[in-house]
């Protein structure tokens, strides 16, 4: 948090991926740098969780999109089903060609 002054009113809890980083180069002993490694490979899982997620969140707006045209699609074809099932049932009369028998003049 900031004051209106522009400075800080408290010290940061947490390091960004940088200051870790440079953090490294500072460290002397074993286990500062083993937790160092562990947190710079915590921000490598979470980079690529992001990544992961994204790409994720595209995928099911992709298929999202393909399913409302499907839906718009299958709407069509009840349509025209409902148009072909109405023709049916009042079928217009039609005038027969080729040959006709006798008894059907």
């Amino acid at each position: 948090m900031t004051s209106s002054w522009g400075g800080t009113r408290k010290l940061p809890f947490a390091f960004t991926e940088y200051g870790v980083a440079m953090l490294s180069s500072v460290l002397r002993s074993k286990r500062a740098i083993q937790v160092n490694i562990q947190i710079m490979l915590v921000f490598s899982k979470i980079r690529e969780m992001l990544l992961d997620t994204l790409s994720m969140k595209l995928d099911i707006e992709e298929i999202k999109r393909r399913l409302n045209t499907q839906d718009k699609n299958l709407e069509l074809v009840f349509t025209y089903l409902d148009e072909l099932i109405e023709k049916q049932i009042d079928p217009t009369p039609r005038n027969r060609i080729g040959y006709k028998r006798k008894s059907e003049e």
